[in-house]
């Protein structure tokens, strides 16, 4: 990441917060960024690390910002926008991760004239595995694209779109897909103590058979759908209470149905060519 770039993020909640840390990790110089936020709370984590923070961006000394980061709540960004605008210039770049917000929105705040980026990170980027897809509009140059997968990046992993229609859909896949993941893991966990074990160990096993299960599938050079078949060869559990029966029955019963099976050919299927 340049050293001269200058940074003013709008909004230290949470995922402000998780860019910062990252940024910081990756190098950047805390004396390069500027947080606003009007929650004391919020100031004071900014104080702990190292970073200038302003309750408005009005009380902002510094000028001359390379990249303008919106991470407000989508009811307050409308009141952000002018105080914003006015702190820009020819060059400056606004980087929006305010949720369901459009460009044409943004662009009716900042004016017609600014580059703005558009992206939408989830819920995992406030622990460095996040992904987090990005749009441009036509005022957003070569190097600032570059600059806002740099920026990102530092909070996991980043895709470009071509259209920003296709940020609904981004929105339901990795935006939404963590809940689902998250009631998946509160199925497995509510399975395992059904029948008997302890809820630590129950936690335990959930967590990590739903983490490894995601580095693996992210390590294969086959599509997912081919790896479930391959840990439910066979005749065991994972056969008989496939995805399929799962969308059918509802993952709660199916994943307590599972475990009190009990035998999974897994170990089999991973030693098999």
């Amino acid at each position: 990441m340049s050293a001269s770039v200058e940074i003013l993020l709008v909004g230290f909640g949470n995922m402000g917060q998780a860019l910062v840390r990252g940024w910081l990790g990756r190098g950047r110089a805390a004396s390069r960024i500027v947080v606003v936020d009007p929650a004391p709370a919020a100031r004071a984590v900014a104080a702990e690390l190292g970073v200038i923070a302003a309750a408005d961006v009005g009380a902002v000394t510094r000028a001359g910002h390379d990249v303008v980061v919106l991470a407000v709540k989508p009811n307050q960004l409308a009141a952000s926008l002018p105080a914003c605008a006015r702190r820009a210039t020819g060059s400056t770049m606004f980087l929006s991760i305010v949720a369901g917000k459009t460009i044409a929105q943004l662009g009716a705040g900042l004016g017609g004239a600014a580059a703005i980026v558009r992206a939408m990170p989830n819920t995992p980027a406030a622990v460095g595995h996040g992904m987090t897809a990005l749009v441009a509009n036509k005022a957003v140059t070569a190097a600032q694209r570059a600059l806002c997968t740099e920026l990102l990046s530092a909070v996991g992993a980043v895709a470009w779109l071509d259209d920003e229609r296709h940020m609904d859909a981004v929105t339901g896949v990795s935006g939404s897909g963590p809940a689902y993941v998250f009631l998946f893991i509160e199925c497995l966990e509510r399975a395992a103590v059904e029948v008997g074990l302890d809820p630590g160990l129950a936690k335990q096993l959930a967590l990590a058979t739903v983490a490894g299960a995601g580095a693996y599938a992210a390590a294969a050079d086959a599509p997912a759908a081919s790896r479930a078949r391959r840990v439910a060869r066979g005749a065991g559990s994972s056969r008989a209470h496939d995805a399929g029966r799962a969308r059918g029955h509802g993952a709660q019963p199916r994943a307590i149905a599972s475990v009190e099976e009990g035998e999974c050919p897994a170990t089999t299927s991973m030693n098999s060519p």
